[in-house]
């Protein structure tokens, strides 16, 4: 267990939605689960509790408002997924990869696990499912049901009223009979067939004894009579021309879905041949299908981490983007300073956008503008190094093919329109080096707006070259700036690596194999070297605020080196290997990420201070390739000391498994953005004829407020009031009564006396102006107080600790017309 307030690693995106298949709009995503909206795609709960890998999630056929989550962790939770509230824990020992349930088997679910003693060998068994008083359990009846099944969970299903169960691996089908205790085994391999017959996924009828199972060479056999092993008999079906993915049947039974690598979604009704519908273009591999228990809607899982929701017509209804998972992160991990979002490699040629709040993609930009073709060994353009403006008004791109002796270059300069909300080309620039080019970065200073504003770019070819914006003098163009080469800077023959200007934008660091060189920024007068052989220069950083006279520089050899800018002498290095150096942009802060012994280590230090002031070993278990300090909306309030570097930025991290990670004190619940906290509830909560009419007044009281010129005043004081979340959180069984409760709620209220404002007594002055008219229209409503004495008492005890500006409230209810309510 982590302690309250301690830093820990937690998968923030990335984490594939294939590790299960989806349920309504659940769907496991790292070590948590995810409860999506159908409407608005928004994640409204997250499920947390699980230590690793969540592999299987399945809804309890005896109550669908509770889910079974199994993880490699060995534990099999059940949660209450609408509170996203674990109910009960139950610890199996072994590492979960799939998990199963049934309709007929109550308190049993099925699972696999790797067999003891024996690598890459798995088998099904049975969990009983203790009963007991508390939250945590172990379970010690396991049962084996087959030995020599598949890991994945594509590969194990149930037959109707789950009379058997079915498995397939390589070339073999076995099918097990519950009742009977009877095992049948099939096998392709004496059967001449050409091309690859493996198994590759495997569905059983809803309501006949009919297996379907998916095959490498795009075939699917319909198996029946498999009760009797010599006289079963198998149909096929064939429109796929690689691996069949996935497949599912329709709630009753009438239509099969299958999907592969060609992105088209396929529907064979009645088991024929002839009669099949296609959802194409979905954009990437189907790599998992599911249905909803009504038949509504169909989920499919895509190898691109997407959910595409379909109706049961076969059309598109909508998509959910998560973090796409490119081959190869060449433009790193870049922050947009207008939305925060990352930025980095998306589908082929194109930027995805990703926000980190809502774990999904807000965009995605086309920047090599040509059809991608999916063929093995044709070389293609892709987009390789990505850099913004400080403001984020500009975008500079860099495209190169493929070749690695003569590759064509592209750079392209965007332009944000606030018209249009996208990013615009303005200025494309071919061959802009002779060879890769290396690094980039904007110098953006504030207050002189793009008088300030140029590019430095560096190449192989042994050069860095200044790039600054200048007046379009053909009168025919388009636009009326664009951007051209200013300066050409070199050292020495030697090819030119990385490079970053200085805070304040008056230094450029340029390193040059083993040789950082610093250039003045205004002259372009080279002003001293630095060198630390052996090894070429890695990474190289400024200093910020306090530490600014300080220049951070990474070797290939692994050595940190810290230069000091008034001295021009080292003033310090350390051996630390390190992959991954990451300033954060709002502090002195700098961050670095070793690699050795196969662990990912984190030191955080000020250039200032040799000794880092936060260690963390064993990160994470994979290679940490890529890392970006995101800055917060608002300073976070941190209690300890020694993470006080994540106040202002939040540290992420991308994994060589492209797994999106970061350090945080909060639980991802707590992580989530008030409008998905705010939607949750709504989404939850039946809408009422009194909470539709209380709506419609508390608009029309504020409307007249701000029509009187009143100011509207948010009392933060009642919002984060601890008695009104106890009783808000805590569950009505387990509360005290409510006449107990009312005098600290009243009280929790109160607002003292002494920190009266101007309003308050301004307020007070007027209502005793208004006190005759009040006690006329008090005798007024006596009859209707009469009527309803109920909430008229309980209103009178309140009025008697309330402040004067809570009881002119209480005067308004009175004068209301409480008759309405008899009619509901």
């Amino acid at each position: 267990m982590v302690a309250p307030g301690a830093l820990r690693v937690v998968r923030c995106g990335g984490s594939g939605l294939r590790g299960a298949r989806a349920v309504y709009l659940l769907c496991a995503s790292g070590d948590f689960v995810k409860v999506l909206s159908v409407n608005t795609e928004e994640t409204l709960r997250l499920l947390c509790g699980h230590a690793d890998l969540v592999t299987g999630i399945q809804l309890n056929p005896h109550n669908h408002m509770q889910l079974y989550s199994s993880s490699l962790d060995g534990t099999i939770k059940v949660w209450d997924f609408m509170d996203g509230i674990p109910i009960k824990t139950f610890t199996v020992g072994s590492k979960l990869l799939a998990l199963y349930t049934l309709a007929s088997a109550e308190d049993l679910v099925f699972v696999v696990i790797p067999k003891k003693g024996e690598r890459d060998t798995f088998q099904l068994v049975s969990v009983k499912l203790t009963k007991g008083a508390g939250q945590d359990l172990e379970c010690k009846e396991l049962s084996v049901v087959l030995d020599g099944v598949g890991a994945s969970t594509k590969q194990i299903a149930f037959g109707r009223e789950g009379a058997y169960v079915v498995s397939v691996k390589d070339v073999n089908l076995q099918v097990y009979f519950f009742e009977k205790k009877l095992l049948n085994r099939f096998s392709l391999s004496t059967v001449k067939t050409k091309g690859d017959n493996r198994f590759s996924c495997v569905v059983c009828h809803p309501t006949e004894d009919c297996i379907a199972t998916g095959h490498a060479d795009g075939k699917i056999r319909l198996w029946r009579n498999f009760r009797h092993r010599k006289a079963y008999t198998y149909s096929a079906l064939h429109w796929h021309h690689d691996i069949v993915m996935d497949l599912a049947y329709s709630v009753e039974g009438t239509r099969l879905l299958s999907g592969g690598v060609e992105s088209v979604l396929v529907q064979w009704r009645n088991e024929s041949s002839c009669q099949k519908d296609f959802l194409p273009r979905l954009g990437s591999p189907i790599e998992y299908i599911s249905m909803s228990s009504d038949g509504v809607l169909c989920c499919t899982l895509h190898t691109d981490n997407r959910i595409t929701i379909i109706n049961s017509n076969l059309r598109f209804s909508r998509s959910i983007q998560g973090l796409i998972k490119s081959r190869d992160v060449k433009t790193g991990l870049v922050v947009d300073p207008r939305t925060k979002a990352l930025v980095l490699n998306g589908e082929p040629g194109h930027l995805q956008f990703y926000s980190l709040q809502s774990d999904q993609q807000l965009f995605s930009l086309d920047i090599v503008q040509r059809q991608y073709i999916h063929q093995a060994g044709l070389k293609q353009s892709d987009l390789v190094k990505v850099a913004f403006s400080a403001r984020g008004t500009w975008l500079a791109t860099v495209e190169e093919s493929e070749e690695v002796t003569d590759p064509e270059l592209q750079l392209k300069l965007w332009f944000y329109s606030e018209e249009t909300q996208s990013f615009a080309l303005n200025t494309r620039i071919n061959t802009p080096h002779d060879n890769h080019i290396t690094d980039m970065c904007f110098r953006d200073m504030d207050g002189l707006g793009d008088d300030s504003l140029i590019l430095v770019t560096t190449g192989r070819d042994c050069v860095f070259k200044v790039w600054v914006i200048v007046e379009d003098s053909d009168p025919e163009a388009h636009q009326s700036v664009s951007w051209s080469c200013d300066f050409v800077g070199s050292y020495h023959n030697y090819q030119a690596t990385n490079c970053c200007f200085s805070e304040d934008g008056s230094l450029l660091a340029v390193s040059f194999e083993e040789t950082v060189t610093v250039w003045d920024s205004l002259t372009w007068d080279l002003k001293c070297t630095f060198c630390h052989p052996p090894g070429n220069i890695r990474n190289i950083c400024f200093g910020r605020l306090t530490c600014s006279k300080y220049l951070i520089g990474a070797t290939d050899y692994g050595f940190l080196c810290c230069w000091n800018l008034l001295t021009c002498a080292l003033e310090w290095s350390a051996h630390l290997n390190v992959v991954v150096l990451q300033p954060d942009p709002l502090s002195e802060h700098i961050a670095a990420v070793s690699w050795l012994s196969k662990e990912s280590s984190l030191f955080v230090f000020k250039p200032s201070e040799p000794r880092p002031i936060y260690i963390q070993r064993n990160l994470c278990k994979e290679k940490i390739l890529l890392a970006a300090f995101v800055p917060r909306d608002e300073p976070e309030m941190i209690s300890s000391e020694k993470y006080l570097w994540l106040r202002n930025s939040q540290l992420f991290f991308l994994t060589d498994t492209q797994e999106l990670m970061t350090l945080s004190t909060k639980s991802l619940e707590e992580r989530l953005t008030p409008s998905s906290k705010q939607l949750a509830v709504e989404e939850s909560l039946p809408v009422t004829p009194f909470s539709v009419l209380l709506g419609k007044h508390r608009r029309q009281q504020a409307q007249e407020d701000i029509d009187l010129g009143k100011p509207v005043v948010h009392n933060k004081q009642e919002q984060a009031s601890p008695a009104v979340k106890e009783l808000l959180h805590t569950p009505a069984h387990v509360l005290p009564s409510a006449s107990f409760l009312c005098t600290i709620f009243i009280n929790s209220l109160l607002i003292s006396k002494e920190n009266k404002s101007a309003e308050e007594v301004a307020d007070e002055v007027e209502m005793e102006s208004e006190k005759a008219e009040d006690d006329s229209d008090e005798e007024d409503v006596t009859a209707m107080e009469q009527e309803d004495t109920s909430h008229v008492e309980l209103l009178g005890e309140m009025t008697c600790k309330l402040s004067k500006s809570q009881e002119k409230e209480l005067r308004k209810i009175r004068k209301m017309d409480y008759s309405w309510i008899s009619a509901f």
